[in-house]
């Protein structure tokens, strides 16, 4: 039964009486990521989803910031210093007391790594009494989203080495590991002494599964009851199942092509636009991907005030892609592929398979771009070479999927991916106007026409190339009560589900 829906994340109350997890069975949960080991760095969206570790802030399901182990938070008249009051009497799951030098220690160390922490204007963080306060070199009004990102967890001081890696995954969260094997699987039980509301299911796996086939098998045999990221094809099948729910909800993420601005094929806006209008994403959304539209703009509607009507929408005529293309001096060789001074218009694709409809859509936009005498060879591989490509400027073109809400307010990823040298975002290309609109939406003053403006840079000069807005799906098993989806994707909601009757 497939069944589409507005999802929240808000903790639904308990039953009465349920102040203790049931016991005797398993939730199995089975997702695409590997675990890369105990680094919340790298693999620390696992542990946030599992219900593990947590953040000092949360957001709902309409991406608004709730409390998390801070209770509140204030900055100063400057915009320079933030304090974050801790919740009391909050423990580690190894028995040691979260208090603010705990807190610092964790910030300190994600700071020191790669990811948002990293690129802020921080100049210092310091324990108070109960209270942590972080000082800014500039005034950053979204400084609290970026400590809901899965980056900033908070671990309890034995989780690192001396160094600062990650030797063990000590969290505050409402489940906590008992055996976990890289990259595949972990274990985690209910902890005892959790702050907040005790989880209704006691026991809960996680199983890292790249195939998505054996994801939809592992459901439909009932082998887990909680399956993550699904294909069309499995959707369709389960749907039909009477044992299987499967849910589906639009998420703040897209389906985009990368492009290597600094390639001398694509340096030019106009023809990033020729590829551009190559692509059928009509098509591509009703016949690959069977959702309800492809994507006109970078940022889907639910990503308020990024997403703009008066942006002119990104459409497909090959005729015209074929003229830019002419104008810009290619012409057909024999085999209908352009060349120009000797060079074939020929490039490489890079994608990876964790999620199984990307390569699906590369050998579509493969079709497509030879239309216009562009020709591709994908390259289906490991998503580490897509970062690895972008750093030693290898990559040509990458399919990816963009998640907005890592950092429940945008401007997150848009500072990283587009003013800074995000590994996800913009390659070799930089827009003055544009940083200078995103570093004053940073600071508190912008408002959504300066935001507007920024994503119609993004529509005119397309250093990326939006394909379709993502659907997330999911099946969870009819013995499981209380699932729903996170369209911010930083739980799985373990912690409200619980057994059927």
């Amino acid at each position: 039964m497939i069944r589409s829906f507005i999802a929240t994340t808000a903790v639904a109350a308990l039953v009465a009486g349920a102040g203790l997890a049931q016991t005797g069975e398993t939730l199995d949960v089975a997702a695409q990521y590997e675990i890369q080991g105990p680094e919340p760095s790298t693999s620390g969206y696992i542990f946030t989803r599992m219900g593990i570790s947590e953040t000092l802030v949360n957001a709902d399901a309409d991406g608004q910031l709730t409390r998390g182990l801070a209770i509140e938070w204030s900055v100063s008249d400057d915009g320079l210093t933030w304090d974050f009051t801790l919740r009391e009497g909050v423990t580690f799951h190894d028995g040691t007391a979260m208090d603010a030098a705990t807190v610092v220690n964790a910030l300190e160390i994600a700071r020191g790594k790669p990811g948002p922490l990293a690129d802020l204007p921080i100049t210092g963080i310091t324990a108070g009494d109960g209270s942590v306060e972080i000082a800014l070199s500039e005034p950053l009004a979204a400084l609290p989203a970026f400590l809901a990102e899965f980056r900033a967890q908070i671990l309890a001081p034995a989780s690192y080495g001396a160094d600062g890696s990650g030797t063990d995954i000590i969290g505050t969260g409402p489940y906590r590991i008992t055996a976990m094997e890289p990259p595949l699987s972990l274990d985690a039980t209910a902890y005892e002494g959790y702050w907040g509301d005790m989880p209704q299911i006691a026991e809960v796996t996680y199983s890292g599964v790249s195939r998505v086939e054996t994801r939809a098998l592992m459901a439909e045999s009932g082998e887990a009851e909680f399956v993550f990221g699904l294909d069309p094809a499995s959707v369709t099948r389960l749907g039909g199942l009477d044992t299987v729910d499967v849910l589906s909800v639009a998420i703040p993420r897209t389906l985009l092509m990368k492009v290597n601005a600094g390639h001398p094929f694509l340096a030019k806006p106009e023809a990033r636009r020729a590829l551009s209008l190559a692509i059928d994403r009509a098509g591509i959304a009703a016949a690959v991907l069977r959702y309800p539209e492809g994507a006109d703009q970078l940022f889907p509607p639910s990503v308020a005030g990024w997403h703009s009507d008066e942006i002119a929408p990104l459409g497909y005529d090959v005729a015209q892609a074929q003229q830019i293309l002419a104008d810009l001096g290619w012409e057909a060789g024999s085999d209908g592929i352009l060349a120009r001074d000797g060079e074939r218009f020929a490039l490489t694709l890079t994608t990876y398979p964790d999620r199984p409809e990307l390569p699906l859509v590369a050998a579509v936009l493969e079709q497509q771009f030879r239309t216009i005498g562009v020709e591709l060879t994908i390259n289906t591989t490991n998503s580490s070479e897509i970062p690895s490509g972008h750093q030693d400027g290898s990559l040509e073109l990458a399919l990816i999927a963009r998640n907005f809400s890592l950092v429940p307010d945008p401007i997150g990823t848009v500072m990283s991916d587009y003013v800074g040298n995000g590994d996800w975002g913009a390659m070799n290309w930089q827009n003055e106007q544009f940083a200078t609109l995103v570093r004053g939406i940073a600071r508190g003053e912008g408002d959504d026409g300066d935001r507007a403006q920024a994503a119609a840079i993004l529509q005119d000069e397309l250093p990326i190339i939006p394909i379709a807005w993502y659907q997330q799906t999911l099946a969870v098993l009819d013995r499981v009560e209380g699932a729903e989806i996170d369209p911010f994707e930083r739980s799985f909601g373990l912690q409200d589900m619980r057994w059927a009757e």
